[in-house]
């Protein structure tokens, strides 16, 4: 495909139609983002087409930068472009692990700032969390369903807003599922996970007693705990069998770092994401960061083969990129200007 400059140019007509560009802005809180009208099923087209818009590399994100002001916390700025979907911006999240119990705030909080292609100008401001929240969950079953398609049983680690969002998702892309089980430190975070979803779903969800009985129960597992620079290892290696896949989404933080070392495929969403958290510790140093054998999005292009054994071990790590940030928010705004959702604020 062509993404010269007139590939833009209808586009931009489109919009100046309810949006005097370079004058107005429409900003979007999180309940109007949340309430616009995608569902799961539409962020998990969307986000498939943005991974493989990725693995053809047809794409622009350099590596998250950050701030830290506290050892538990961290500042994102993630840029990203993906002309495809016409997306062009930058979010700006931040996670505060301790702010629930603190400040009676969320963990996560953010803005993303959506641009036009052709002129570079801001045309909406909106709530980053919900996108955030719905985005990386589809990114871990599209993947699951690419690396284990057959899985019959699905673990969970960690039962917050991303366990909660990931159990309504992996029913959607692994069809063959009969249990998913579920473990969080804190036990009513499981019951409240269960309360919500099960109502939803079909397959059945069972609280485990345990970590290890996840891990010796299940196919497939992810995780979305804390990233940590000294992982917790609360998933031991001699626990994880071989034929398993494991899709976390917290740096690996709730797995022995063992594991990660020895699987037979190392997966990442991105690669100059994670060298870059390499290089900021986040792997031993004497080791450093795993040989990577190909980025998710280019198996989801057919560029890479996933599993090739029912005996490989596979750890995928997926900690998040900006383009499909950029191209749910996209849809977002389309729809917004579609139905007049929104407050147009003066530049």
């Amino acid at each position: 495909m062509n993404f010269d400059h007139a590939y833009f140019e209808q586009d931009r007509e489109n919009i100046s139609k309810k949006l005097d560009i370079g004058k107005e802005i429409i900003y979007l809180t999180k309940p109007e983002c949340e309430n616009i009208g995608l569902t799961r099923d539409d962020i998990l087209e969307i986000t498939k087409k943005t991974l493989i818009s990725h693995g053809k590399k047809e794409f622009e994100m350099p590596a998250k930068i950050g701030v830290h002001p506290w050892t538990e916390v961290f500042f994102h700025a993630m840029p990203a472009y993906v002309p495809e979907q016409r997306a062009i911006g930058c979010k700006w999240i931040e996670c505060y692990p301790n702010n629930p119990k603190k400040y009676n705030l969320p963990q996560t909080t953010g803005l993303l700032v959506l641009n036009d292609v052709l002129s570079g100008v801001p045309v909406a401001v909106m709530d980053c969390a919900w996108i955030t929240a719905m985005r990386t969950p589809a990114v871990t079953v599209l993947a699951a369903a690419a690396l284990h398609p057959d899985a019959e049983n699905f673990g969970m680690f960690g039962c917050g807003v991303q366990g909660i969002e990931h159990v309504r998702y992996v029913t959607r892309t692994l069809k063959n599922l009969k249990k998913i089980y579920v473990y969080d430190v804190v036990e009513a975070a499981a019951d409240n996970l269960i309360k919500i979803v099960q109502p939803e779903i079909d397959v059945e969800i069972i609280k485990a007693a345990s970590p290890q009985e996840i891990a010796e129960k299940c196919e497939v597992m992810s995780s979305a705990t804390i990233i940590l620079k000294d992982p917790l290892c609360v998933v031991k290696d001699e626990w994880i069998s071989a034929g398993q896949t494991i899709v976390p989404c917290d740096m690996n933080t709730f797995f022995d770092l063992k594991t990660q070392y020895r699987a037979d495929k190392y997966i990442v969403d991105s690669k100059e994401e994670h060298e870059l958290f390499a290089e900021m510790g986040y792997f031993p140093a004497d080791k450093g960061l795993p040989e990577v054998y190909c980025q998710t999005g280019e198996i989801l292009a057919g560029l890479a083969e996933g599993r090739t054994s029912k005996d490989e071990l596979i750890v995928c790590s997926n900690i998040g990129m900006s383009v499909c940030d950029m191209t749910v928010a996209r849809a977002i705004f389309d729809i917004a200007l579609e139905k007049g959702i929104g407050q147009k604020l003066d530049l």
